[in-house]
C-alpha cells in the first residue's frame, strides 16, 4: 500500500489535483499495481480525505508550522496549552513503537506537527494493517497529511521526510 501512496503523492503534488478515487484505480492499475494494494490505499485515502475535510490551517508568523484552527466550520478552536501531553493508548504503543513515537514528538518539538496534524497522522497510522508500523511508513504517512491538507512542509523536514536512514553513514 505504501508504494502506491509514494507513487500518488510524487504524481499529484496536492490533494486537491488528484483524480477521483474510480480513475485513480485506474491509472494505478495502468501503473502495474496490485488490486489489492490499490484498494488498500484507496480506502486508506479516503480516510484521511474525511480526516482532513473541514480543517482550517494558520501558519505562524516565522513560517515555522501550522496550527489546525478548525477541524469543521462549526468546531471552536481551543488554544493548545504548551503544558499538556499526549498520552497513547496501548494499542497505539503497540502499533507505533517506541522509534515512531519518537519521531512524532521530534517533530512536535520542531514545531513542523502541530497537535491536530498529529491526530491526523496517528488515526492514519492506526488505521494501516499489521503490527508494528516502520518508521519509513510512518514518514510516508506525515507526507500524506501534509499533502492533503495543502500545507507543505519547510525543505529540511520535507528532507528528513524523505530520507533513507540506512543511507546514512556515521561521522
Amino acid at each position: 500500500m505504501f508504494e502506491v501512496l509514494v507513487y500518488v503523492y510524487e504524481n499529484y503534488w496536492r490533494g486537491d489535483a488528484c483524480p477521483e478515487p474510480e480513475q485513480l484505480g485506474r491509472k494505478l492499475s495502468a501503473q502495474g499495481f496490485d488490486a489489492e494494494e490499490i484498494h488498500d490505499a484507496l480506502r486508506w485515502l479516503d480516510g484521511l480525505s474525511l480526516a482532513t475535510q473541514g480543517v482550517q490551517l494558520s501558519r505562524h508568523a516565522d513560517g515555522t508550522s501550522a496550527t489546525v484552527l478548525a477541524r469543521r466550520p462549526a468546531d471552536v478552536a481551543l488554544p493548545e496549552s504548551p503544558d499538556s501531553m499526549r498520552v497513547y493508548s496501548t494499542a497505539e504503543q503497540e502499533h507505533l513503537g517506541a522509534e515512531c513515537l519518537g519521531f512524532i514528538r521530534f517533530l512536535e518539538a520542531s514545531r513542523v506537527l502541530p497537535s491536530g496534524m498529529r491526530e491526523i497522522v496517528i488515526d492514519r497510522a492506526m488505521a494501516t494493517k499489521g503490527e508494528l508500523l516502520a518508521l519509513d511508513e510512518l514518514k510516508i504517512i506525515v507526507l500524506m497529511v501534509h499533502w492533503s491538507t495543502g500545507v507543505e512542509p519547510d525543505a529540511l523536514v520535507l528532507d528528513e521526510l524523505c530520507d533513507d536512514s540506512r543511507d546514512r553513514v556515521a561521522h
